[in-house]
């Protein structure tokens, strides 16, 4: 399945005659280039600059817009709050995952498709949650959170291990794989 490329660029339009409006712009065009299904990376693109004399195109007026058009495969976890907590986390027969994030953390945001991920393949015997440290202040210092993302695995009701920051999936799955049956 082929996707296609948005791009817009400025083109550069004749000066109009002296009885047209005096106010005339630049006209945009959007087009479709399509892409190999193979290639994860678009082909290299140029800017089209309307009147800078620099042949690279960043001069005044110059601009490349790119948007990709594809499905997007991160897979929600669900959020744990103060009011489910006990009910999620420390009456579950499984084995929990809880990972501890912010909105405006830049690591959190780069462990999160992991974590989704983790929740498909260990489906059924884990459950994987995530519970914003900003909006739930209480139970991240219950646990002593001072640095995120914290991952922690609990079982029946305890906390059995932790691990903090942006880690590969190894690591998480070599926490993981302590706690859940085979």
């Amino acid at each position: 399945m082929a996707s296609a490329l948005a791009v817009s660029v400025p083109v550069p339009v004749a000066s109009p005659p002296l009885a047209a409006s005096a106010s005339a712009s630049p006209t945009r065009r959007i087009c479709a280039i399509p892409t190999s299904s193979r290639s994860l990376r678009p082909p290299p693109l140029r800017a089209a600059s309307g009147l800078s004399g620099n042949r690279r195109g960043s001069g005044r007026g110059a601009f490349v817009v790119y948007a990709a058009q594809g499905q997007d495969t991160t897979i929600q976890v669900p959020d744990v709050t103060k009011s489910t907590w006990q009910s999620l986390v420390m009456e579950s027969e499984l084995p929990v995952l809880v990972e501890f994030w912010a909105s405006w953390c830049g690591p959190c945001k780069m462990i999160d498709p992991v974590v989704g991920k983790l929740s498909k393949e260990y489906e059924g015997r884990l459950k994987c949650y995530k519970l914003n440290t900003d909006e739930n202040p209480d139970i991240a210092s219950q646990y002593s959170v001072r640095s995120i993302p914290t991952v922690m695995v609990f079982k029946n009701g305890e906390k059995k291990d932790s691990v903090i920051g942006a880690v590969p999936e190894s690591t998480l799955i070599a926490c993981i794989e302590k706690f859940v049956e085979r």
